[in-house]
């Protein structure tokens, strides 16, 4: 008798976190297959004329290099031309367009490594919950709980935005930075940063920040730096 498929990594952090490290490290195959999942919040294993399927609704947290050395934009990278292509094209445009933030984090001076600064954590707590509240009450009775849920149909119907805010979503729409799937993941992340400044409604300076935390073009951006 055939042995049933068991849940895989991104199964195990259903309603949890997936931590992916030095992501362009993976196999190309491997990070096509988190398209699926991503995108549905299953993954369905077909055998034979069985159909098994798995939730996978995770919050994917990754990270990489900019480069096979780690040290692009530095006098000290040795990296070839061919190199740094083959490491980009590891991460397709498809996959990145289902990720809502998309950060190059510059390495910090010493200065900033010694500096004690920042928000408290209990700060940053305390406004992530009062954010999740706010959601909770807004989507009450439509069978989802935060932002990140919000079918197409449910971001018309739930998400009010201003008219400067509309704009700038459709200049960047027109402007071939966003596709249709990246138009809703920023509208998402727009009344996120909303509902964590206490705004009923998502203004201008909201997708504004939403749009400056995708940035599309994170590798090229880091071996520009």
């Amino acid at each position: 008798m055939e042995a049933l498929p068991s849940p895989g990594e991104a199964s195990l952090a259903h309603h949890g976190v997936l931590f992916l490290d030095e992501l362009s490290e993976f196999s190309r195959s491997s990070l096509e297959a988190l398209r699926q999942p991503l995108e549905d919040g299953v993954v369905a294993i077909v055998r034979g004329q069985r159909t098994i399927v798995f939730p996978t609704r995770f919050q994917l947290i990754a990270s990489t290099n900019p480069c096979p050395c780690g040290l692009a934009g530095s006098p000290r990278c040795r990296c070839s031309d061919g190199d740094l292509a083959r490491h980009r094209r590891k991460l397709s445009g498809p996959l990145l367009d289902r990720m809502d933030l998309l950060v190059y984090m510059q390495r910090p001076t010493a200065e900033q490594l010694a500096a004690v600064a920042g928000t408290a954590s209990a700060d940053v707590r305390a406004a992530v919950h009062a954010a999740r509240e706010r959601q909770a009450a807004r989507l009450a009775g439509t069978g989802v709980a935060t932002n990140a849920e919000l079918t197409p149909r449910l971001l018309r119907e739930h998400v009010r935005a201003d008219a400067r805010a509309h704009a700038a979503l459709q200049r960047s729409y027109a402007d071939g930075e966003l596709s249709a799937r990246g138009h809703g993941r920023i509208l998402r992340v727009a009344r996120t940063i909303a509902d964590l400044e206490g705004s009923a409604r998502v203004r201008a300076a909201h997708v504004n920040e939403a749009l400056g935390l995708r940035q599309e073009d994170v590798l090229e951006g880091a071996l520009a730096a």
